[in-house]
């Protein structure tokens, strides 16, 4: 199953694309970053990759088109991880997904609120993938997650990977660090 989704909050529609294949036991929850969308080529990637292992994703835009062109939107941490919770309650609240386990696939500054989502939901969330991340932009609630969480970092993303590396230590959780020779936040 493939379909568009909307969710309206507070005067604001997001949109995202659900896939559930058939069997699904899991769903992974995208989480953009500053400057990006759900029309990544990146994301959807991934998204078919794990998808064609049988589990459900969905890639959805936290911030509106005009949100998302104001430099400063990108960075608030409270409101990417607002909207997320209120993806995850309508996640909750769905025939076809409430009962699938959720993870979190973070990058940029999307990693901060899956990171903080994830401190505040506990055993709820399975896993956390930050890609290129600023989990650092989440410090103060790193050492609250518990889910299994894999940090992946460009080593050509030079700065970034200090900034992962310090917020790396903040957890307590089961944890991965991994540096992704000759790649950039882009992962080309």
């Amino acid at each position: 199953m493939e379909k568009l989704i909307h969710i309206k909050h507070q005067g604001v529609v997001l949109e995202g694309m659900l896939k559930i294949p058939q069997s699904a036991q899991g769903l992974v929850l995208f989480v953009h970053g500053s400057g990006s969308s759900r029309f990544s080529p990146r994301n959807n990637f991934v998204a078919d990759v794990l998808n064609n292992a049988g589990l459900a994703t969905l890639l959805i835009d936290l911030l509106s088109k005009d949100e998302d062109d104001i430099y400063q939107t990108r960075f608030n941490i409270d409101l990417l991880t607002d909207r997320l919770n209120v993806v995850i309650r309508w996640l909750k609240n769905q025939n076809n997904t409430q009962h699938l386990s959720l993870g979190f696939f973070g990058s940029s500054t999307g990693a901060a609120a899956a990171l903080r989502a994830a401190s505040e939901m506990g055993k709820s969330i399975q896993a956390v993938v930050s890609r290129g991340g600023r989990p650092d932009l989440a410090m103060n609630e790193l050492s609250n997650v518990i889910a299994p969480t894999l940090f992946i970092v460009g080593g050509n993303d030079f700065g970034v990977i200090e900034l992962n590396q310090e917020a790396f230590i903040q957890l307590t959780c089961s944890k991965k660090f991994e540096i992704i020779p000759n790649a950039t936040h882009l992962f080309e």
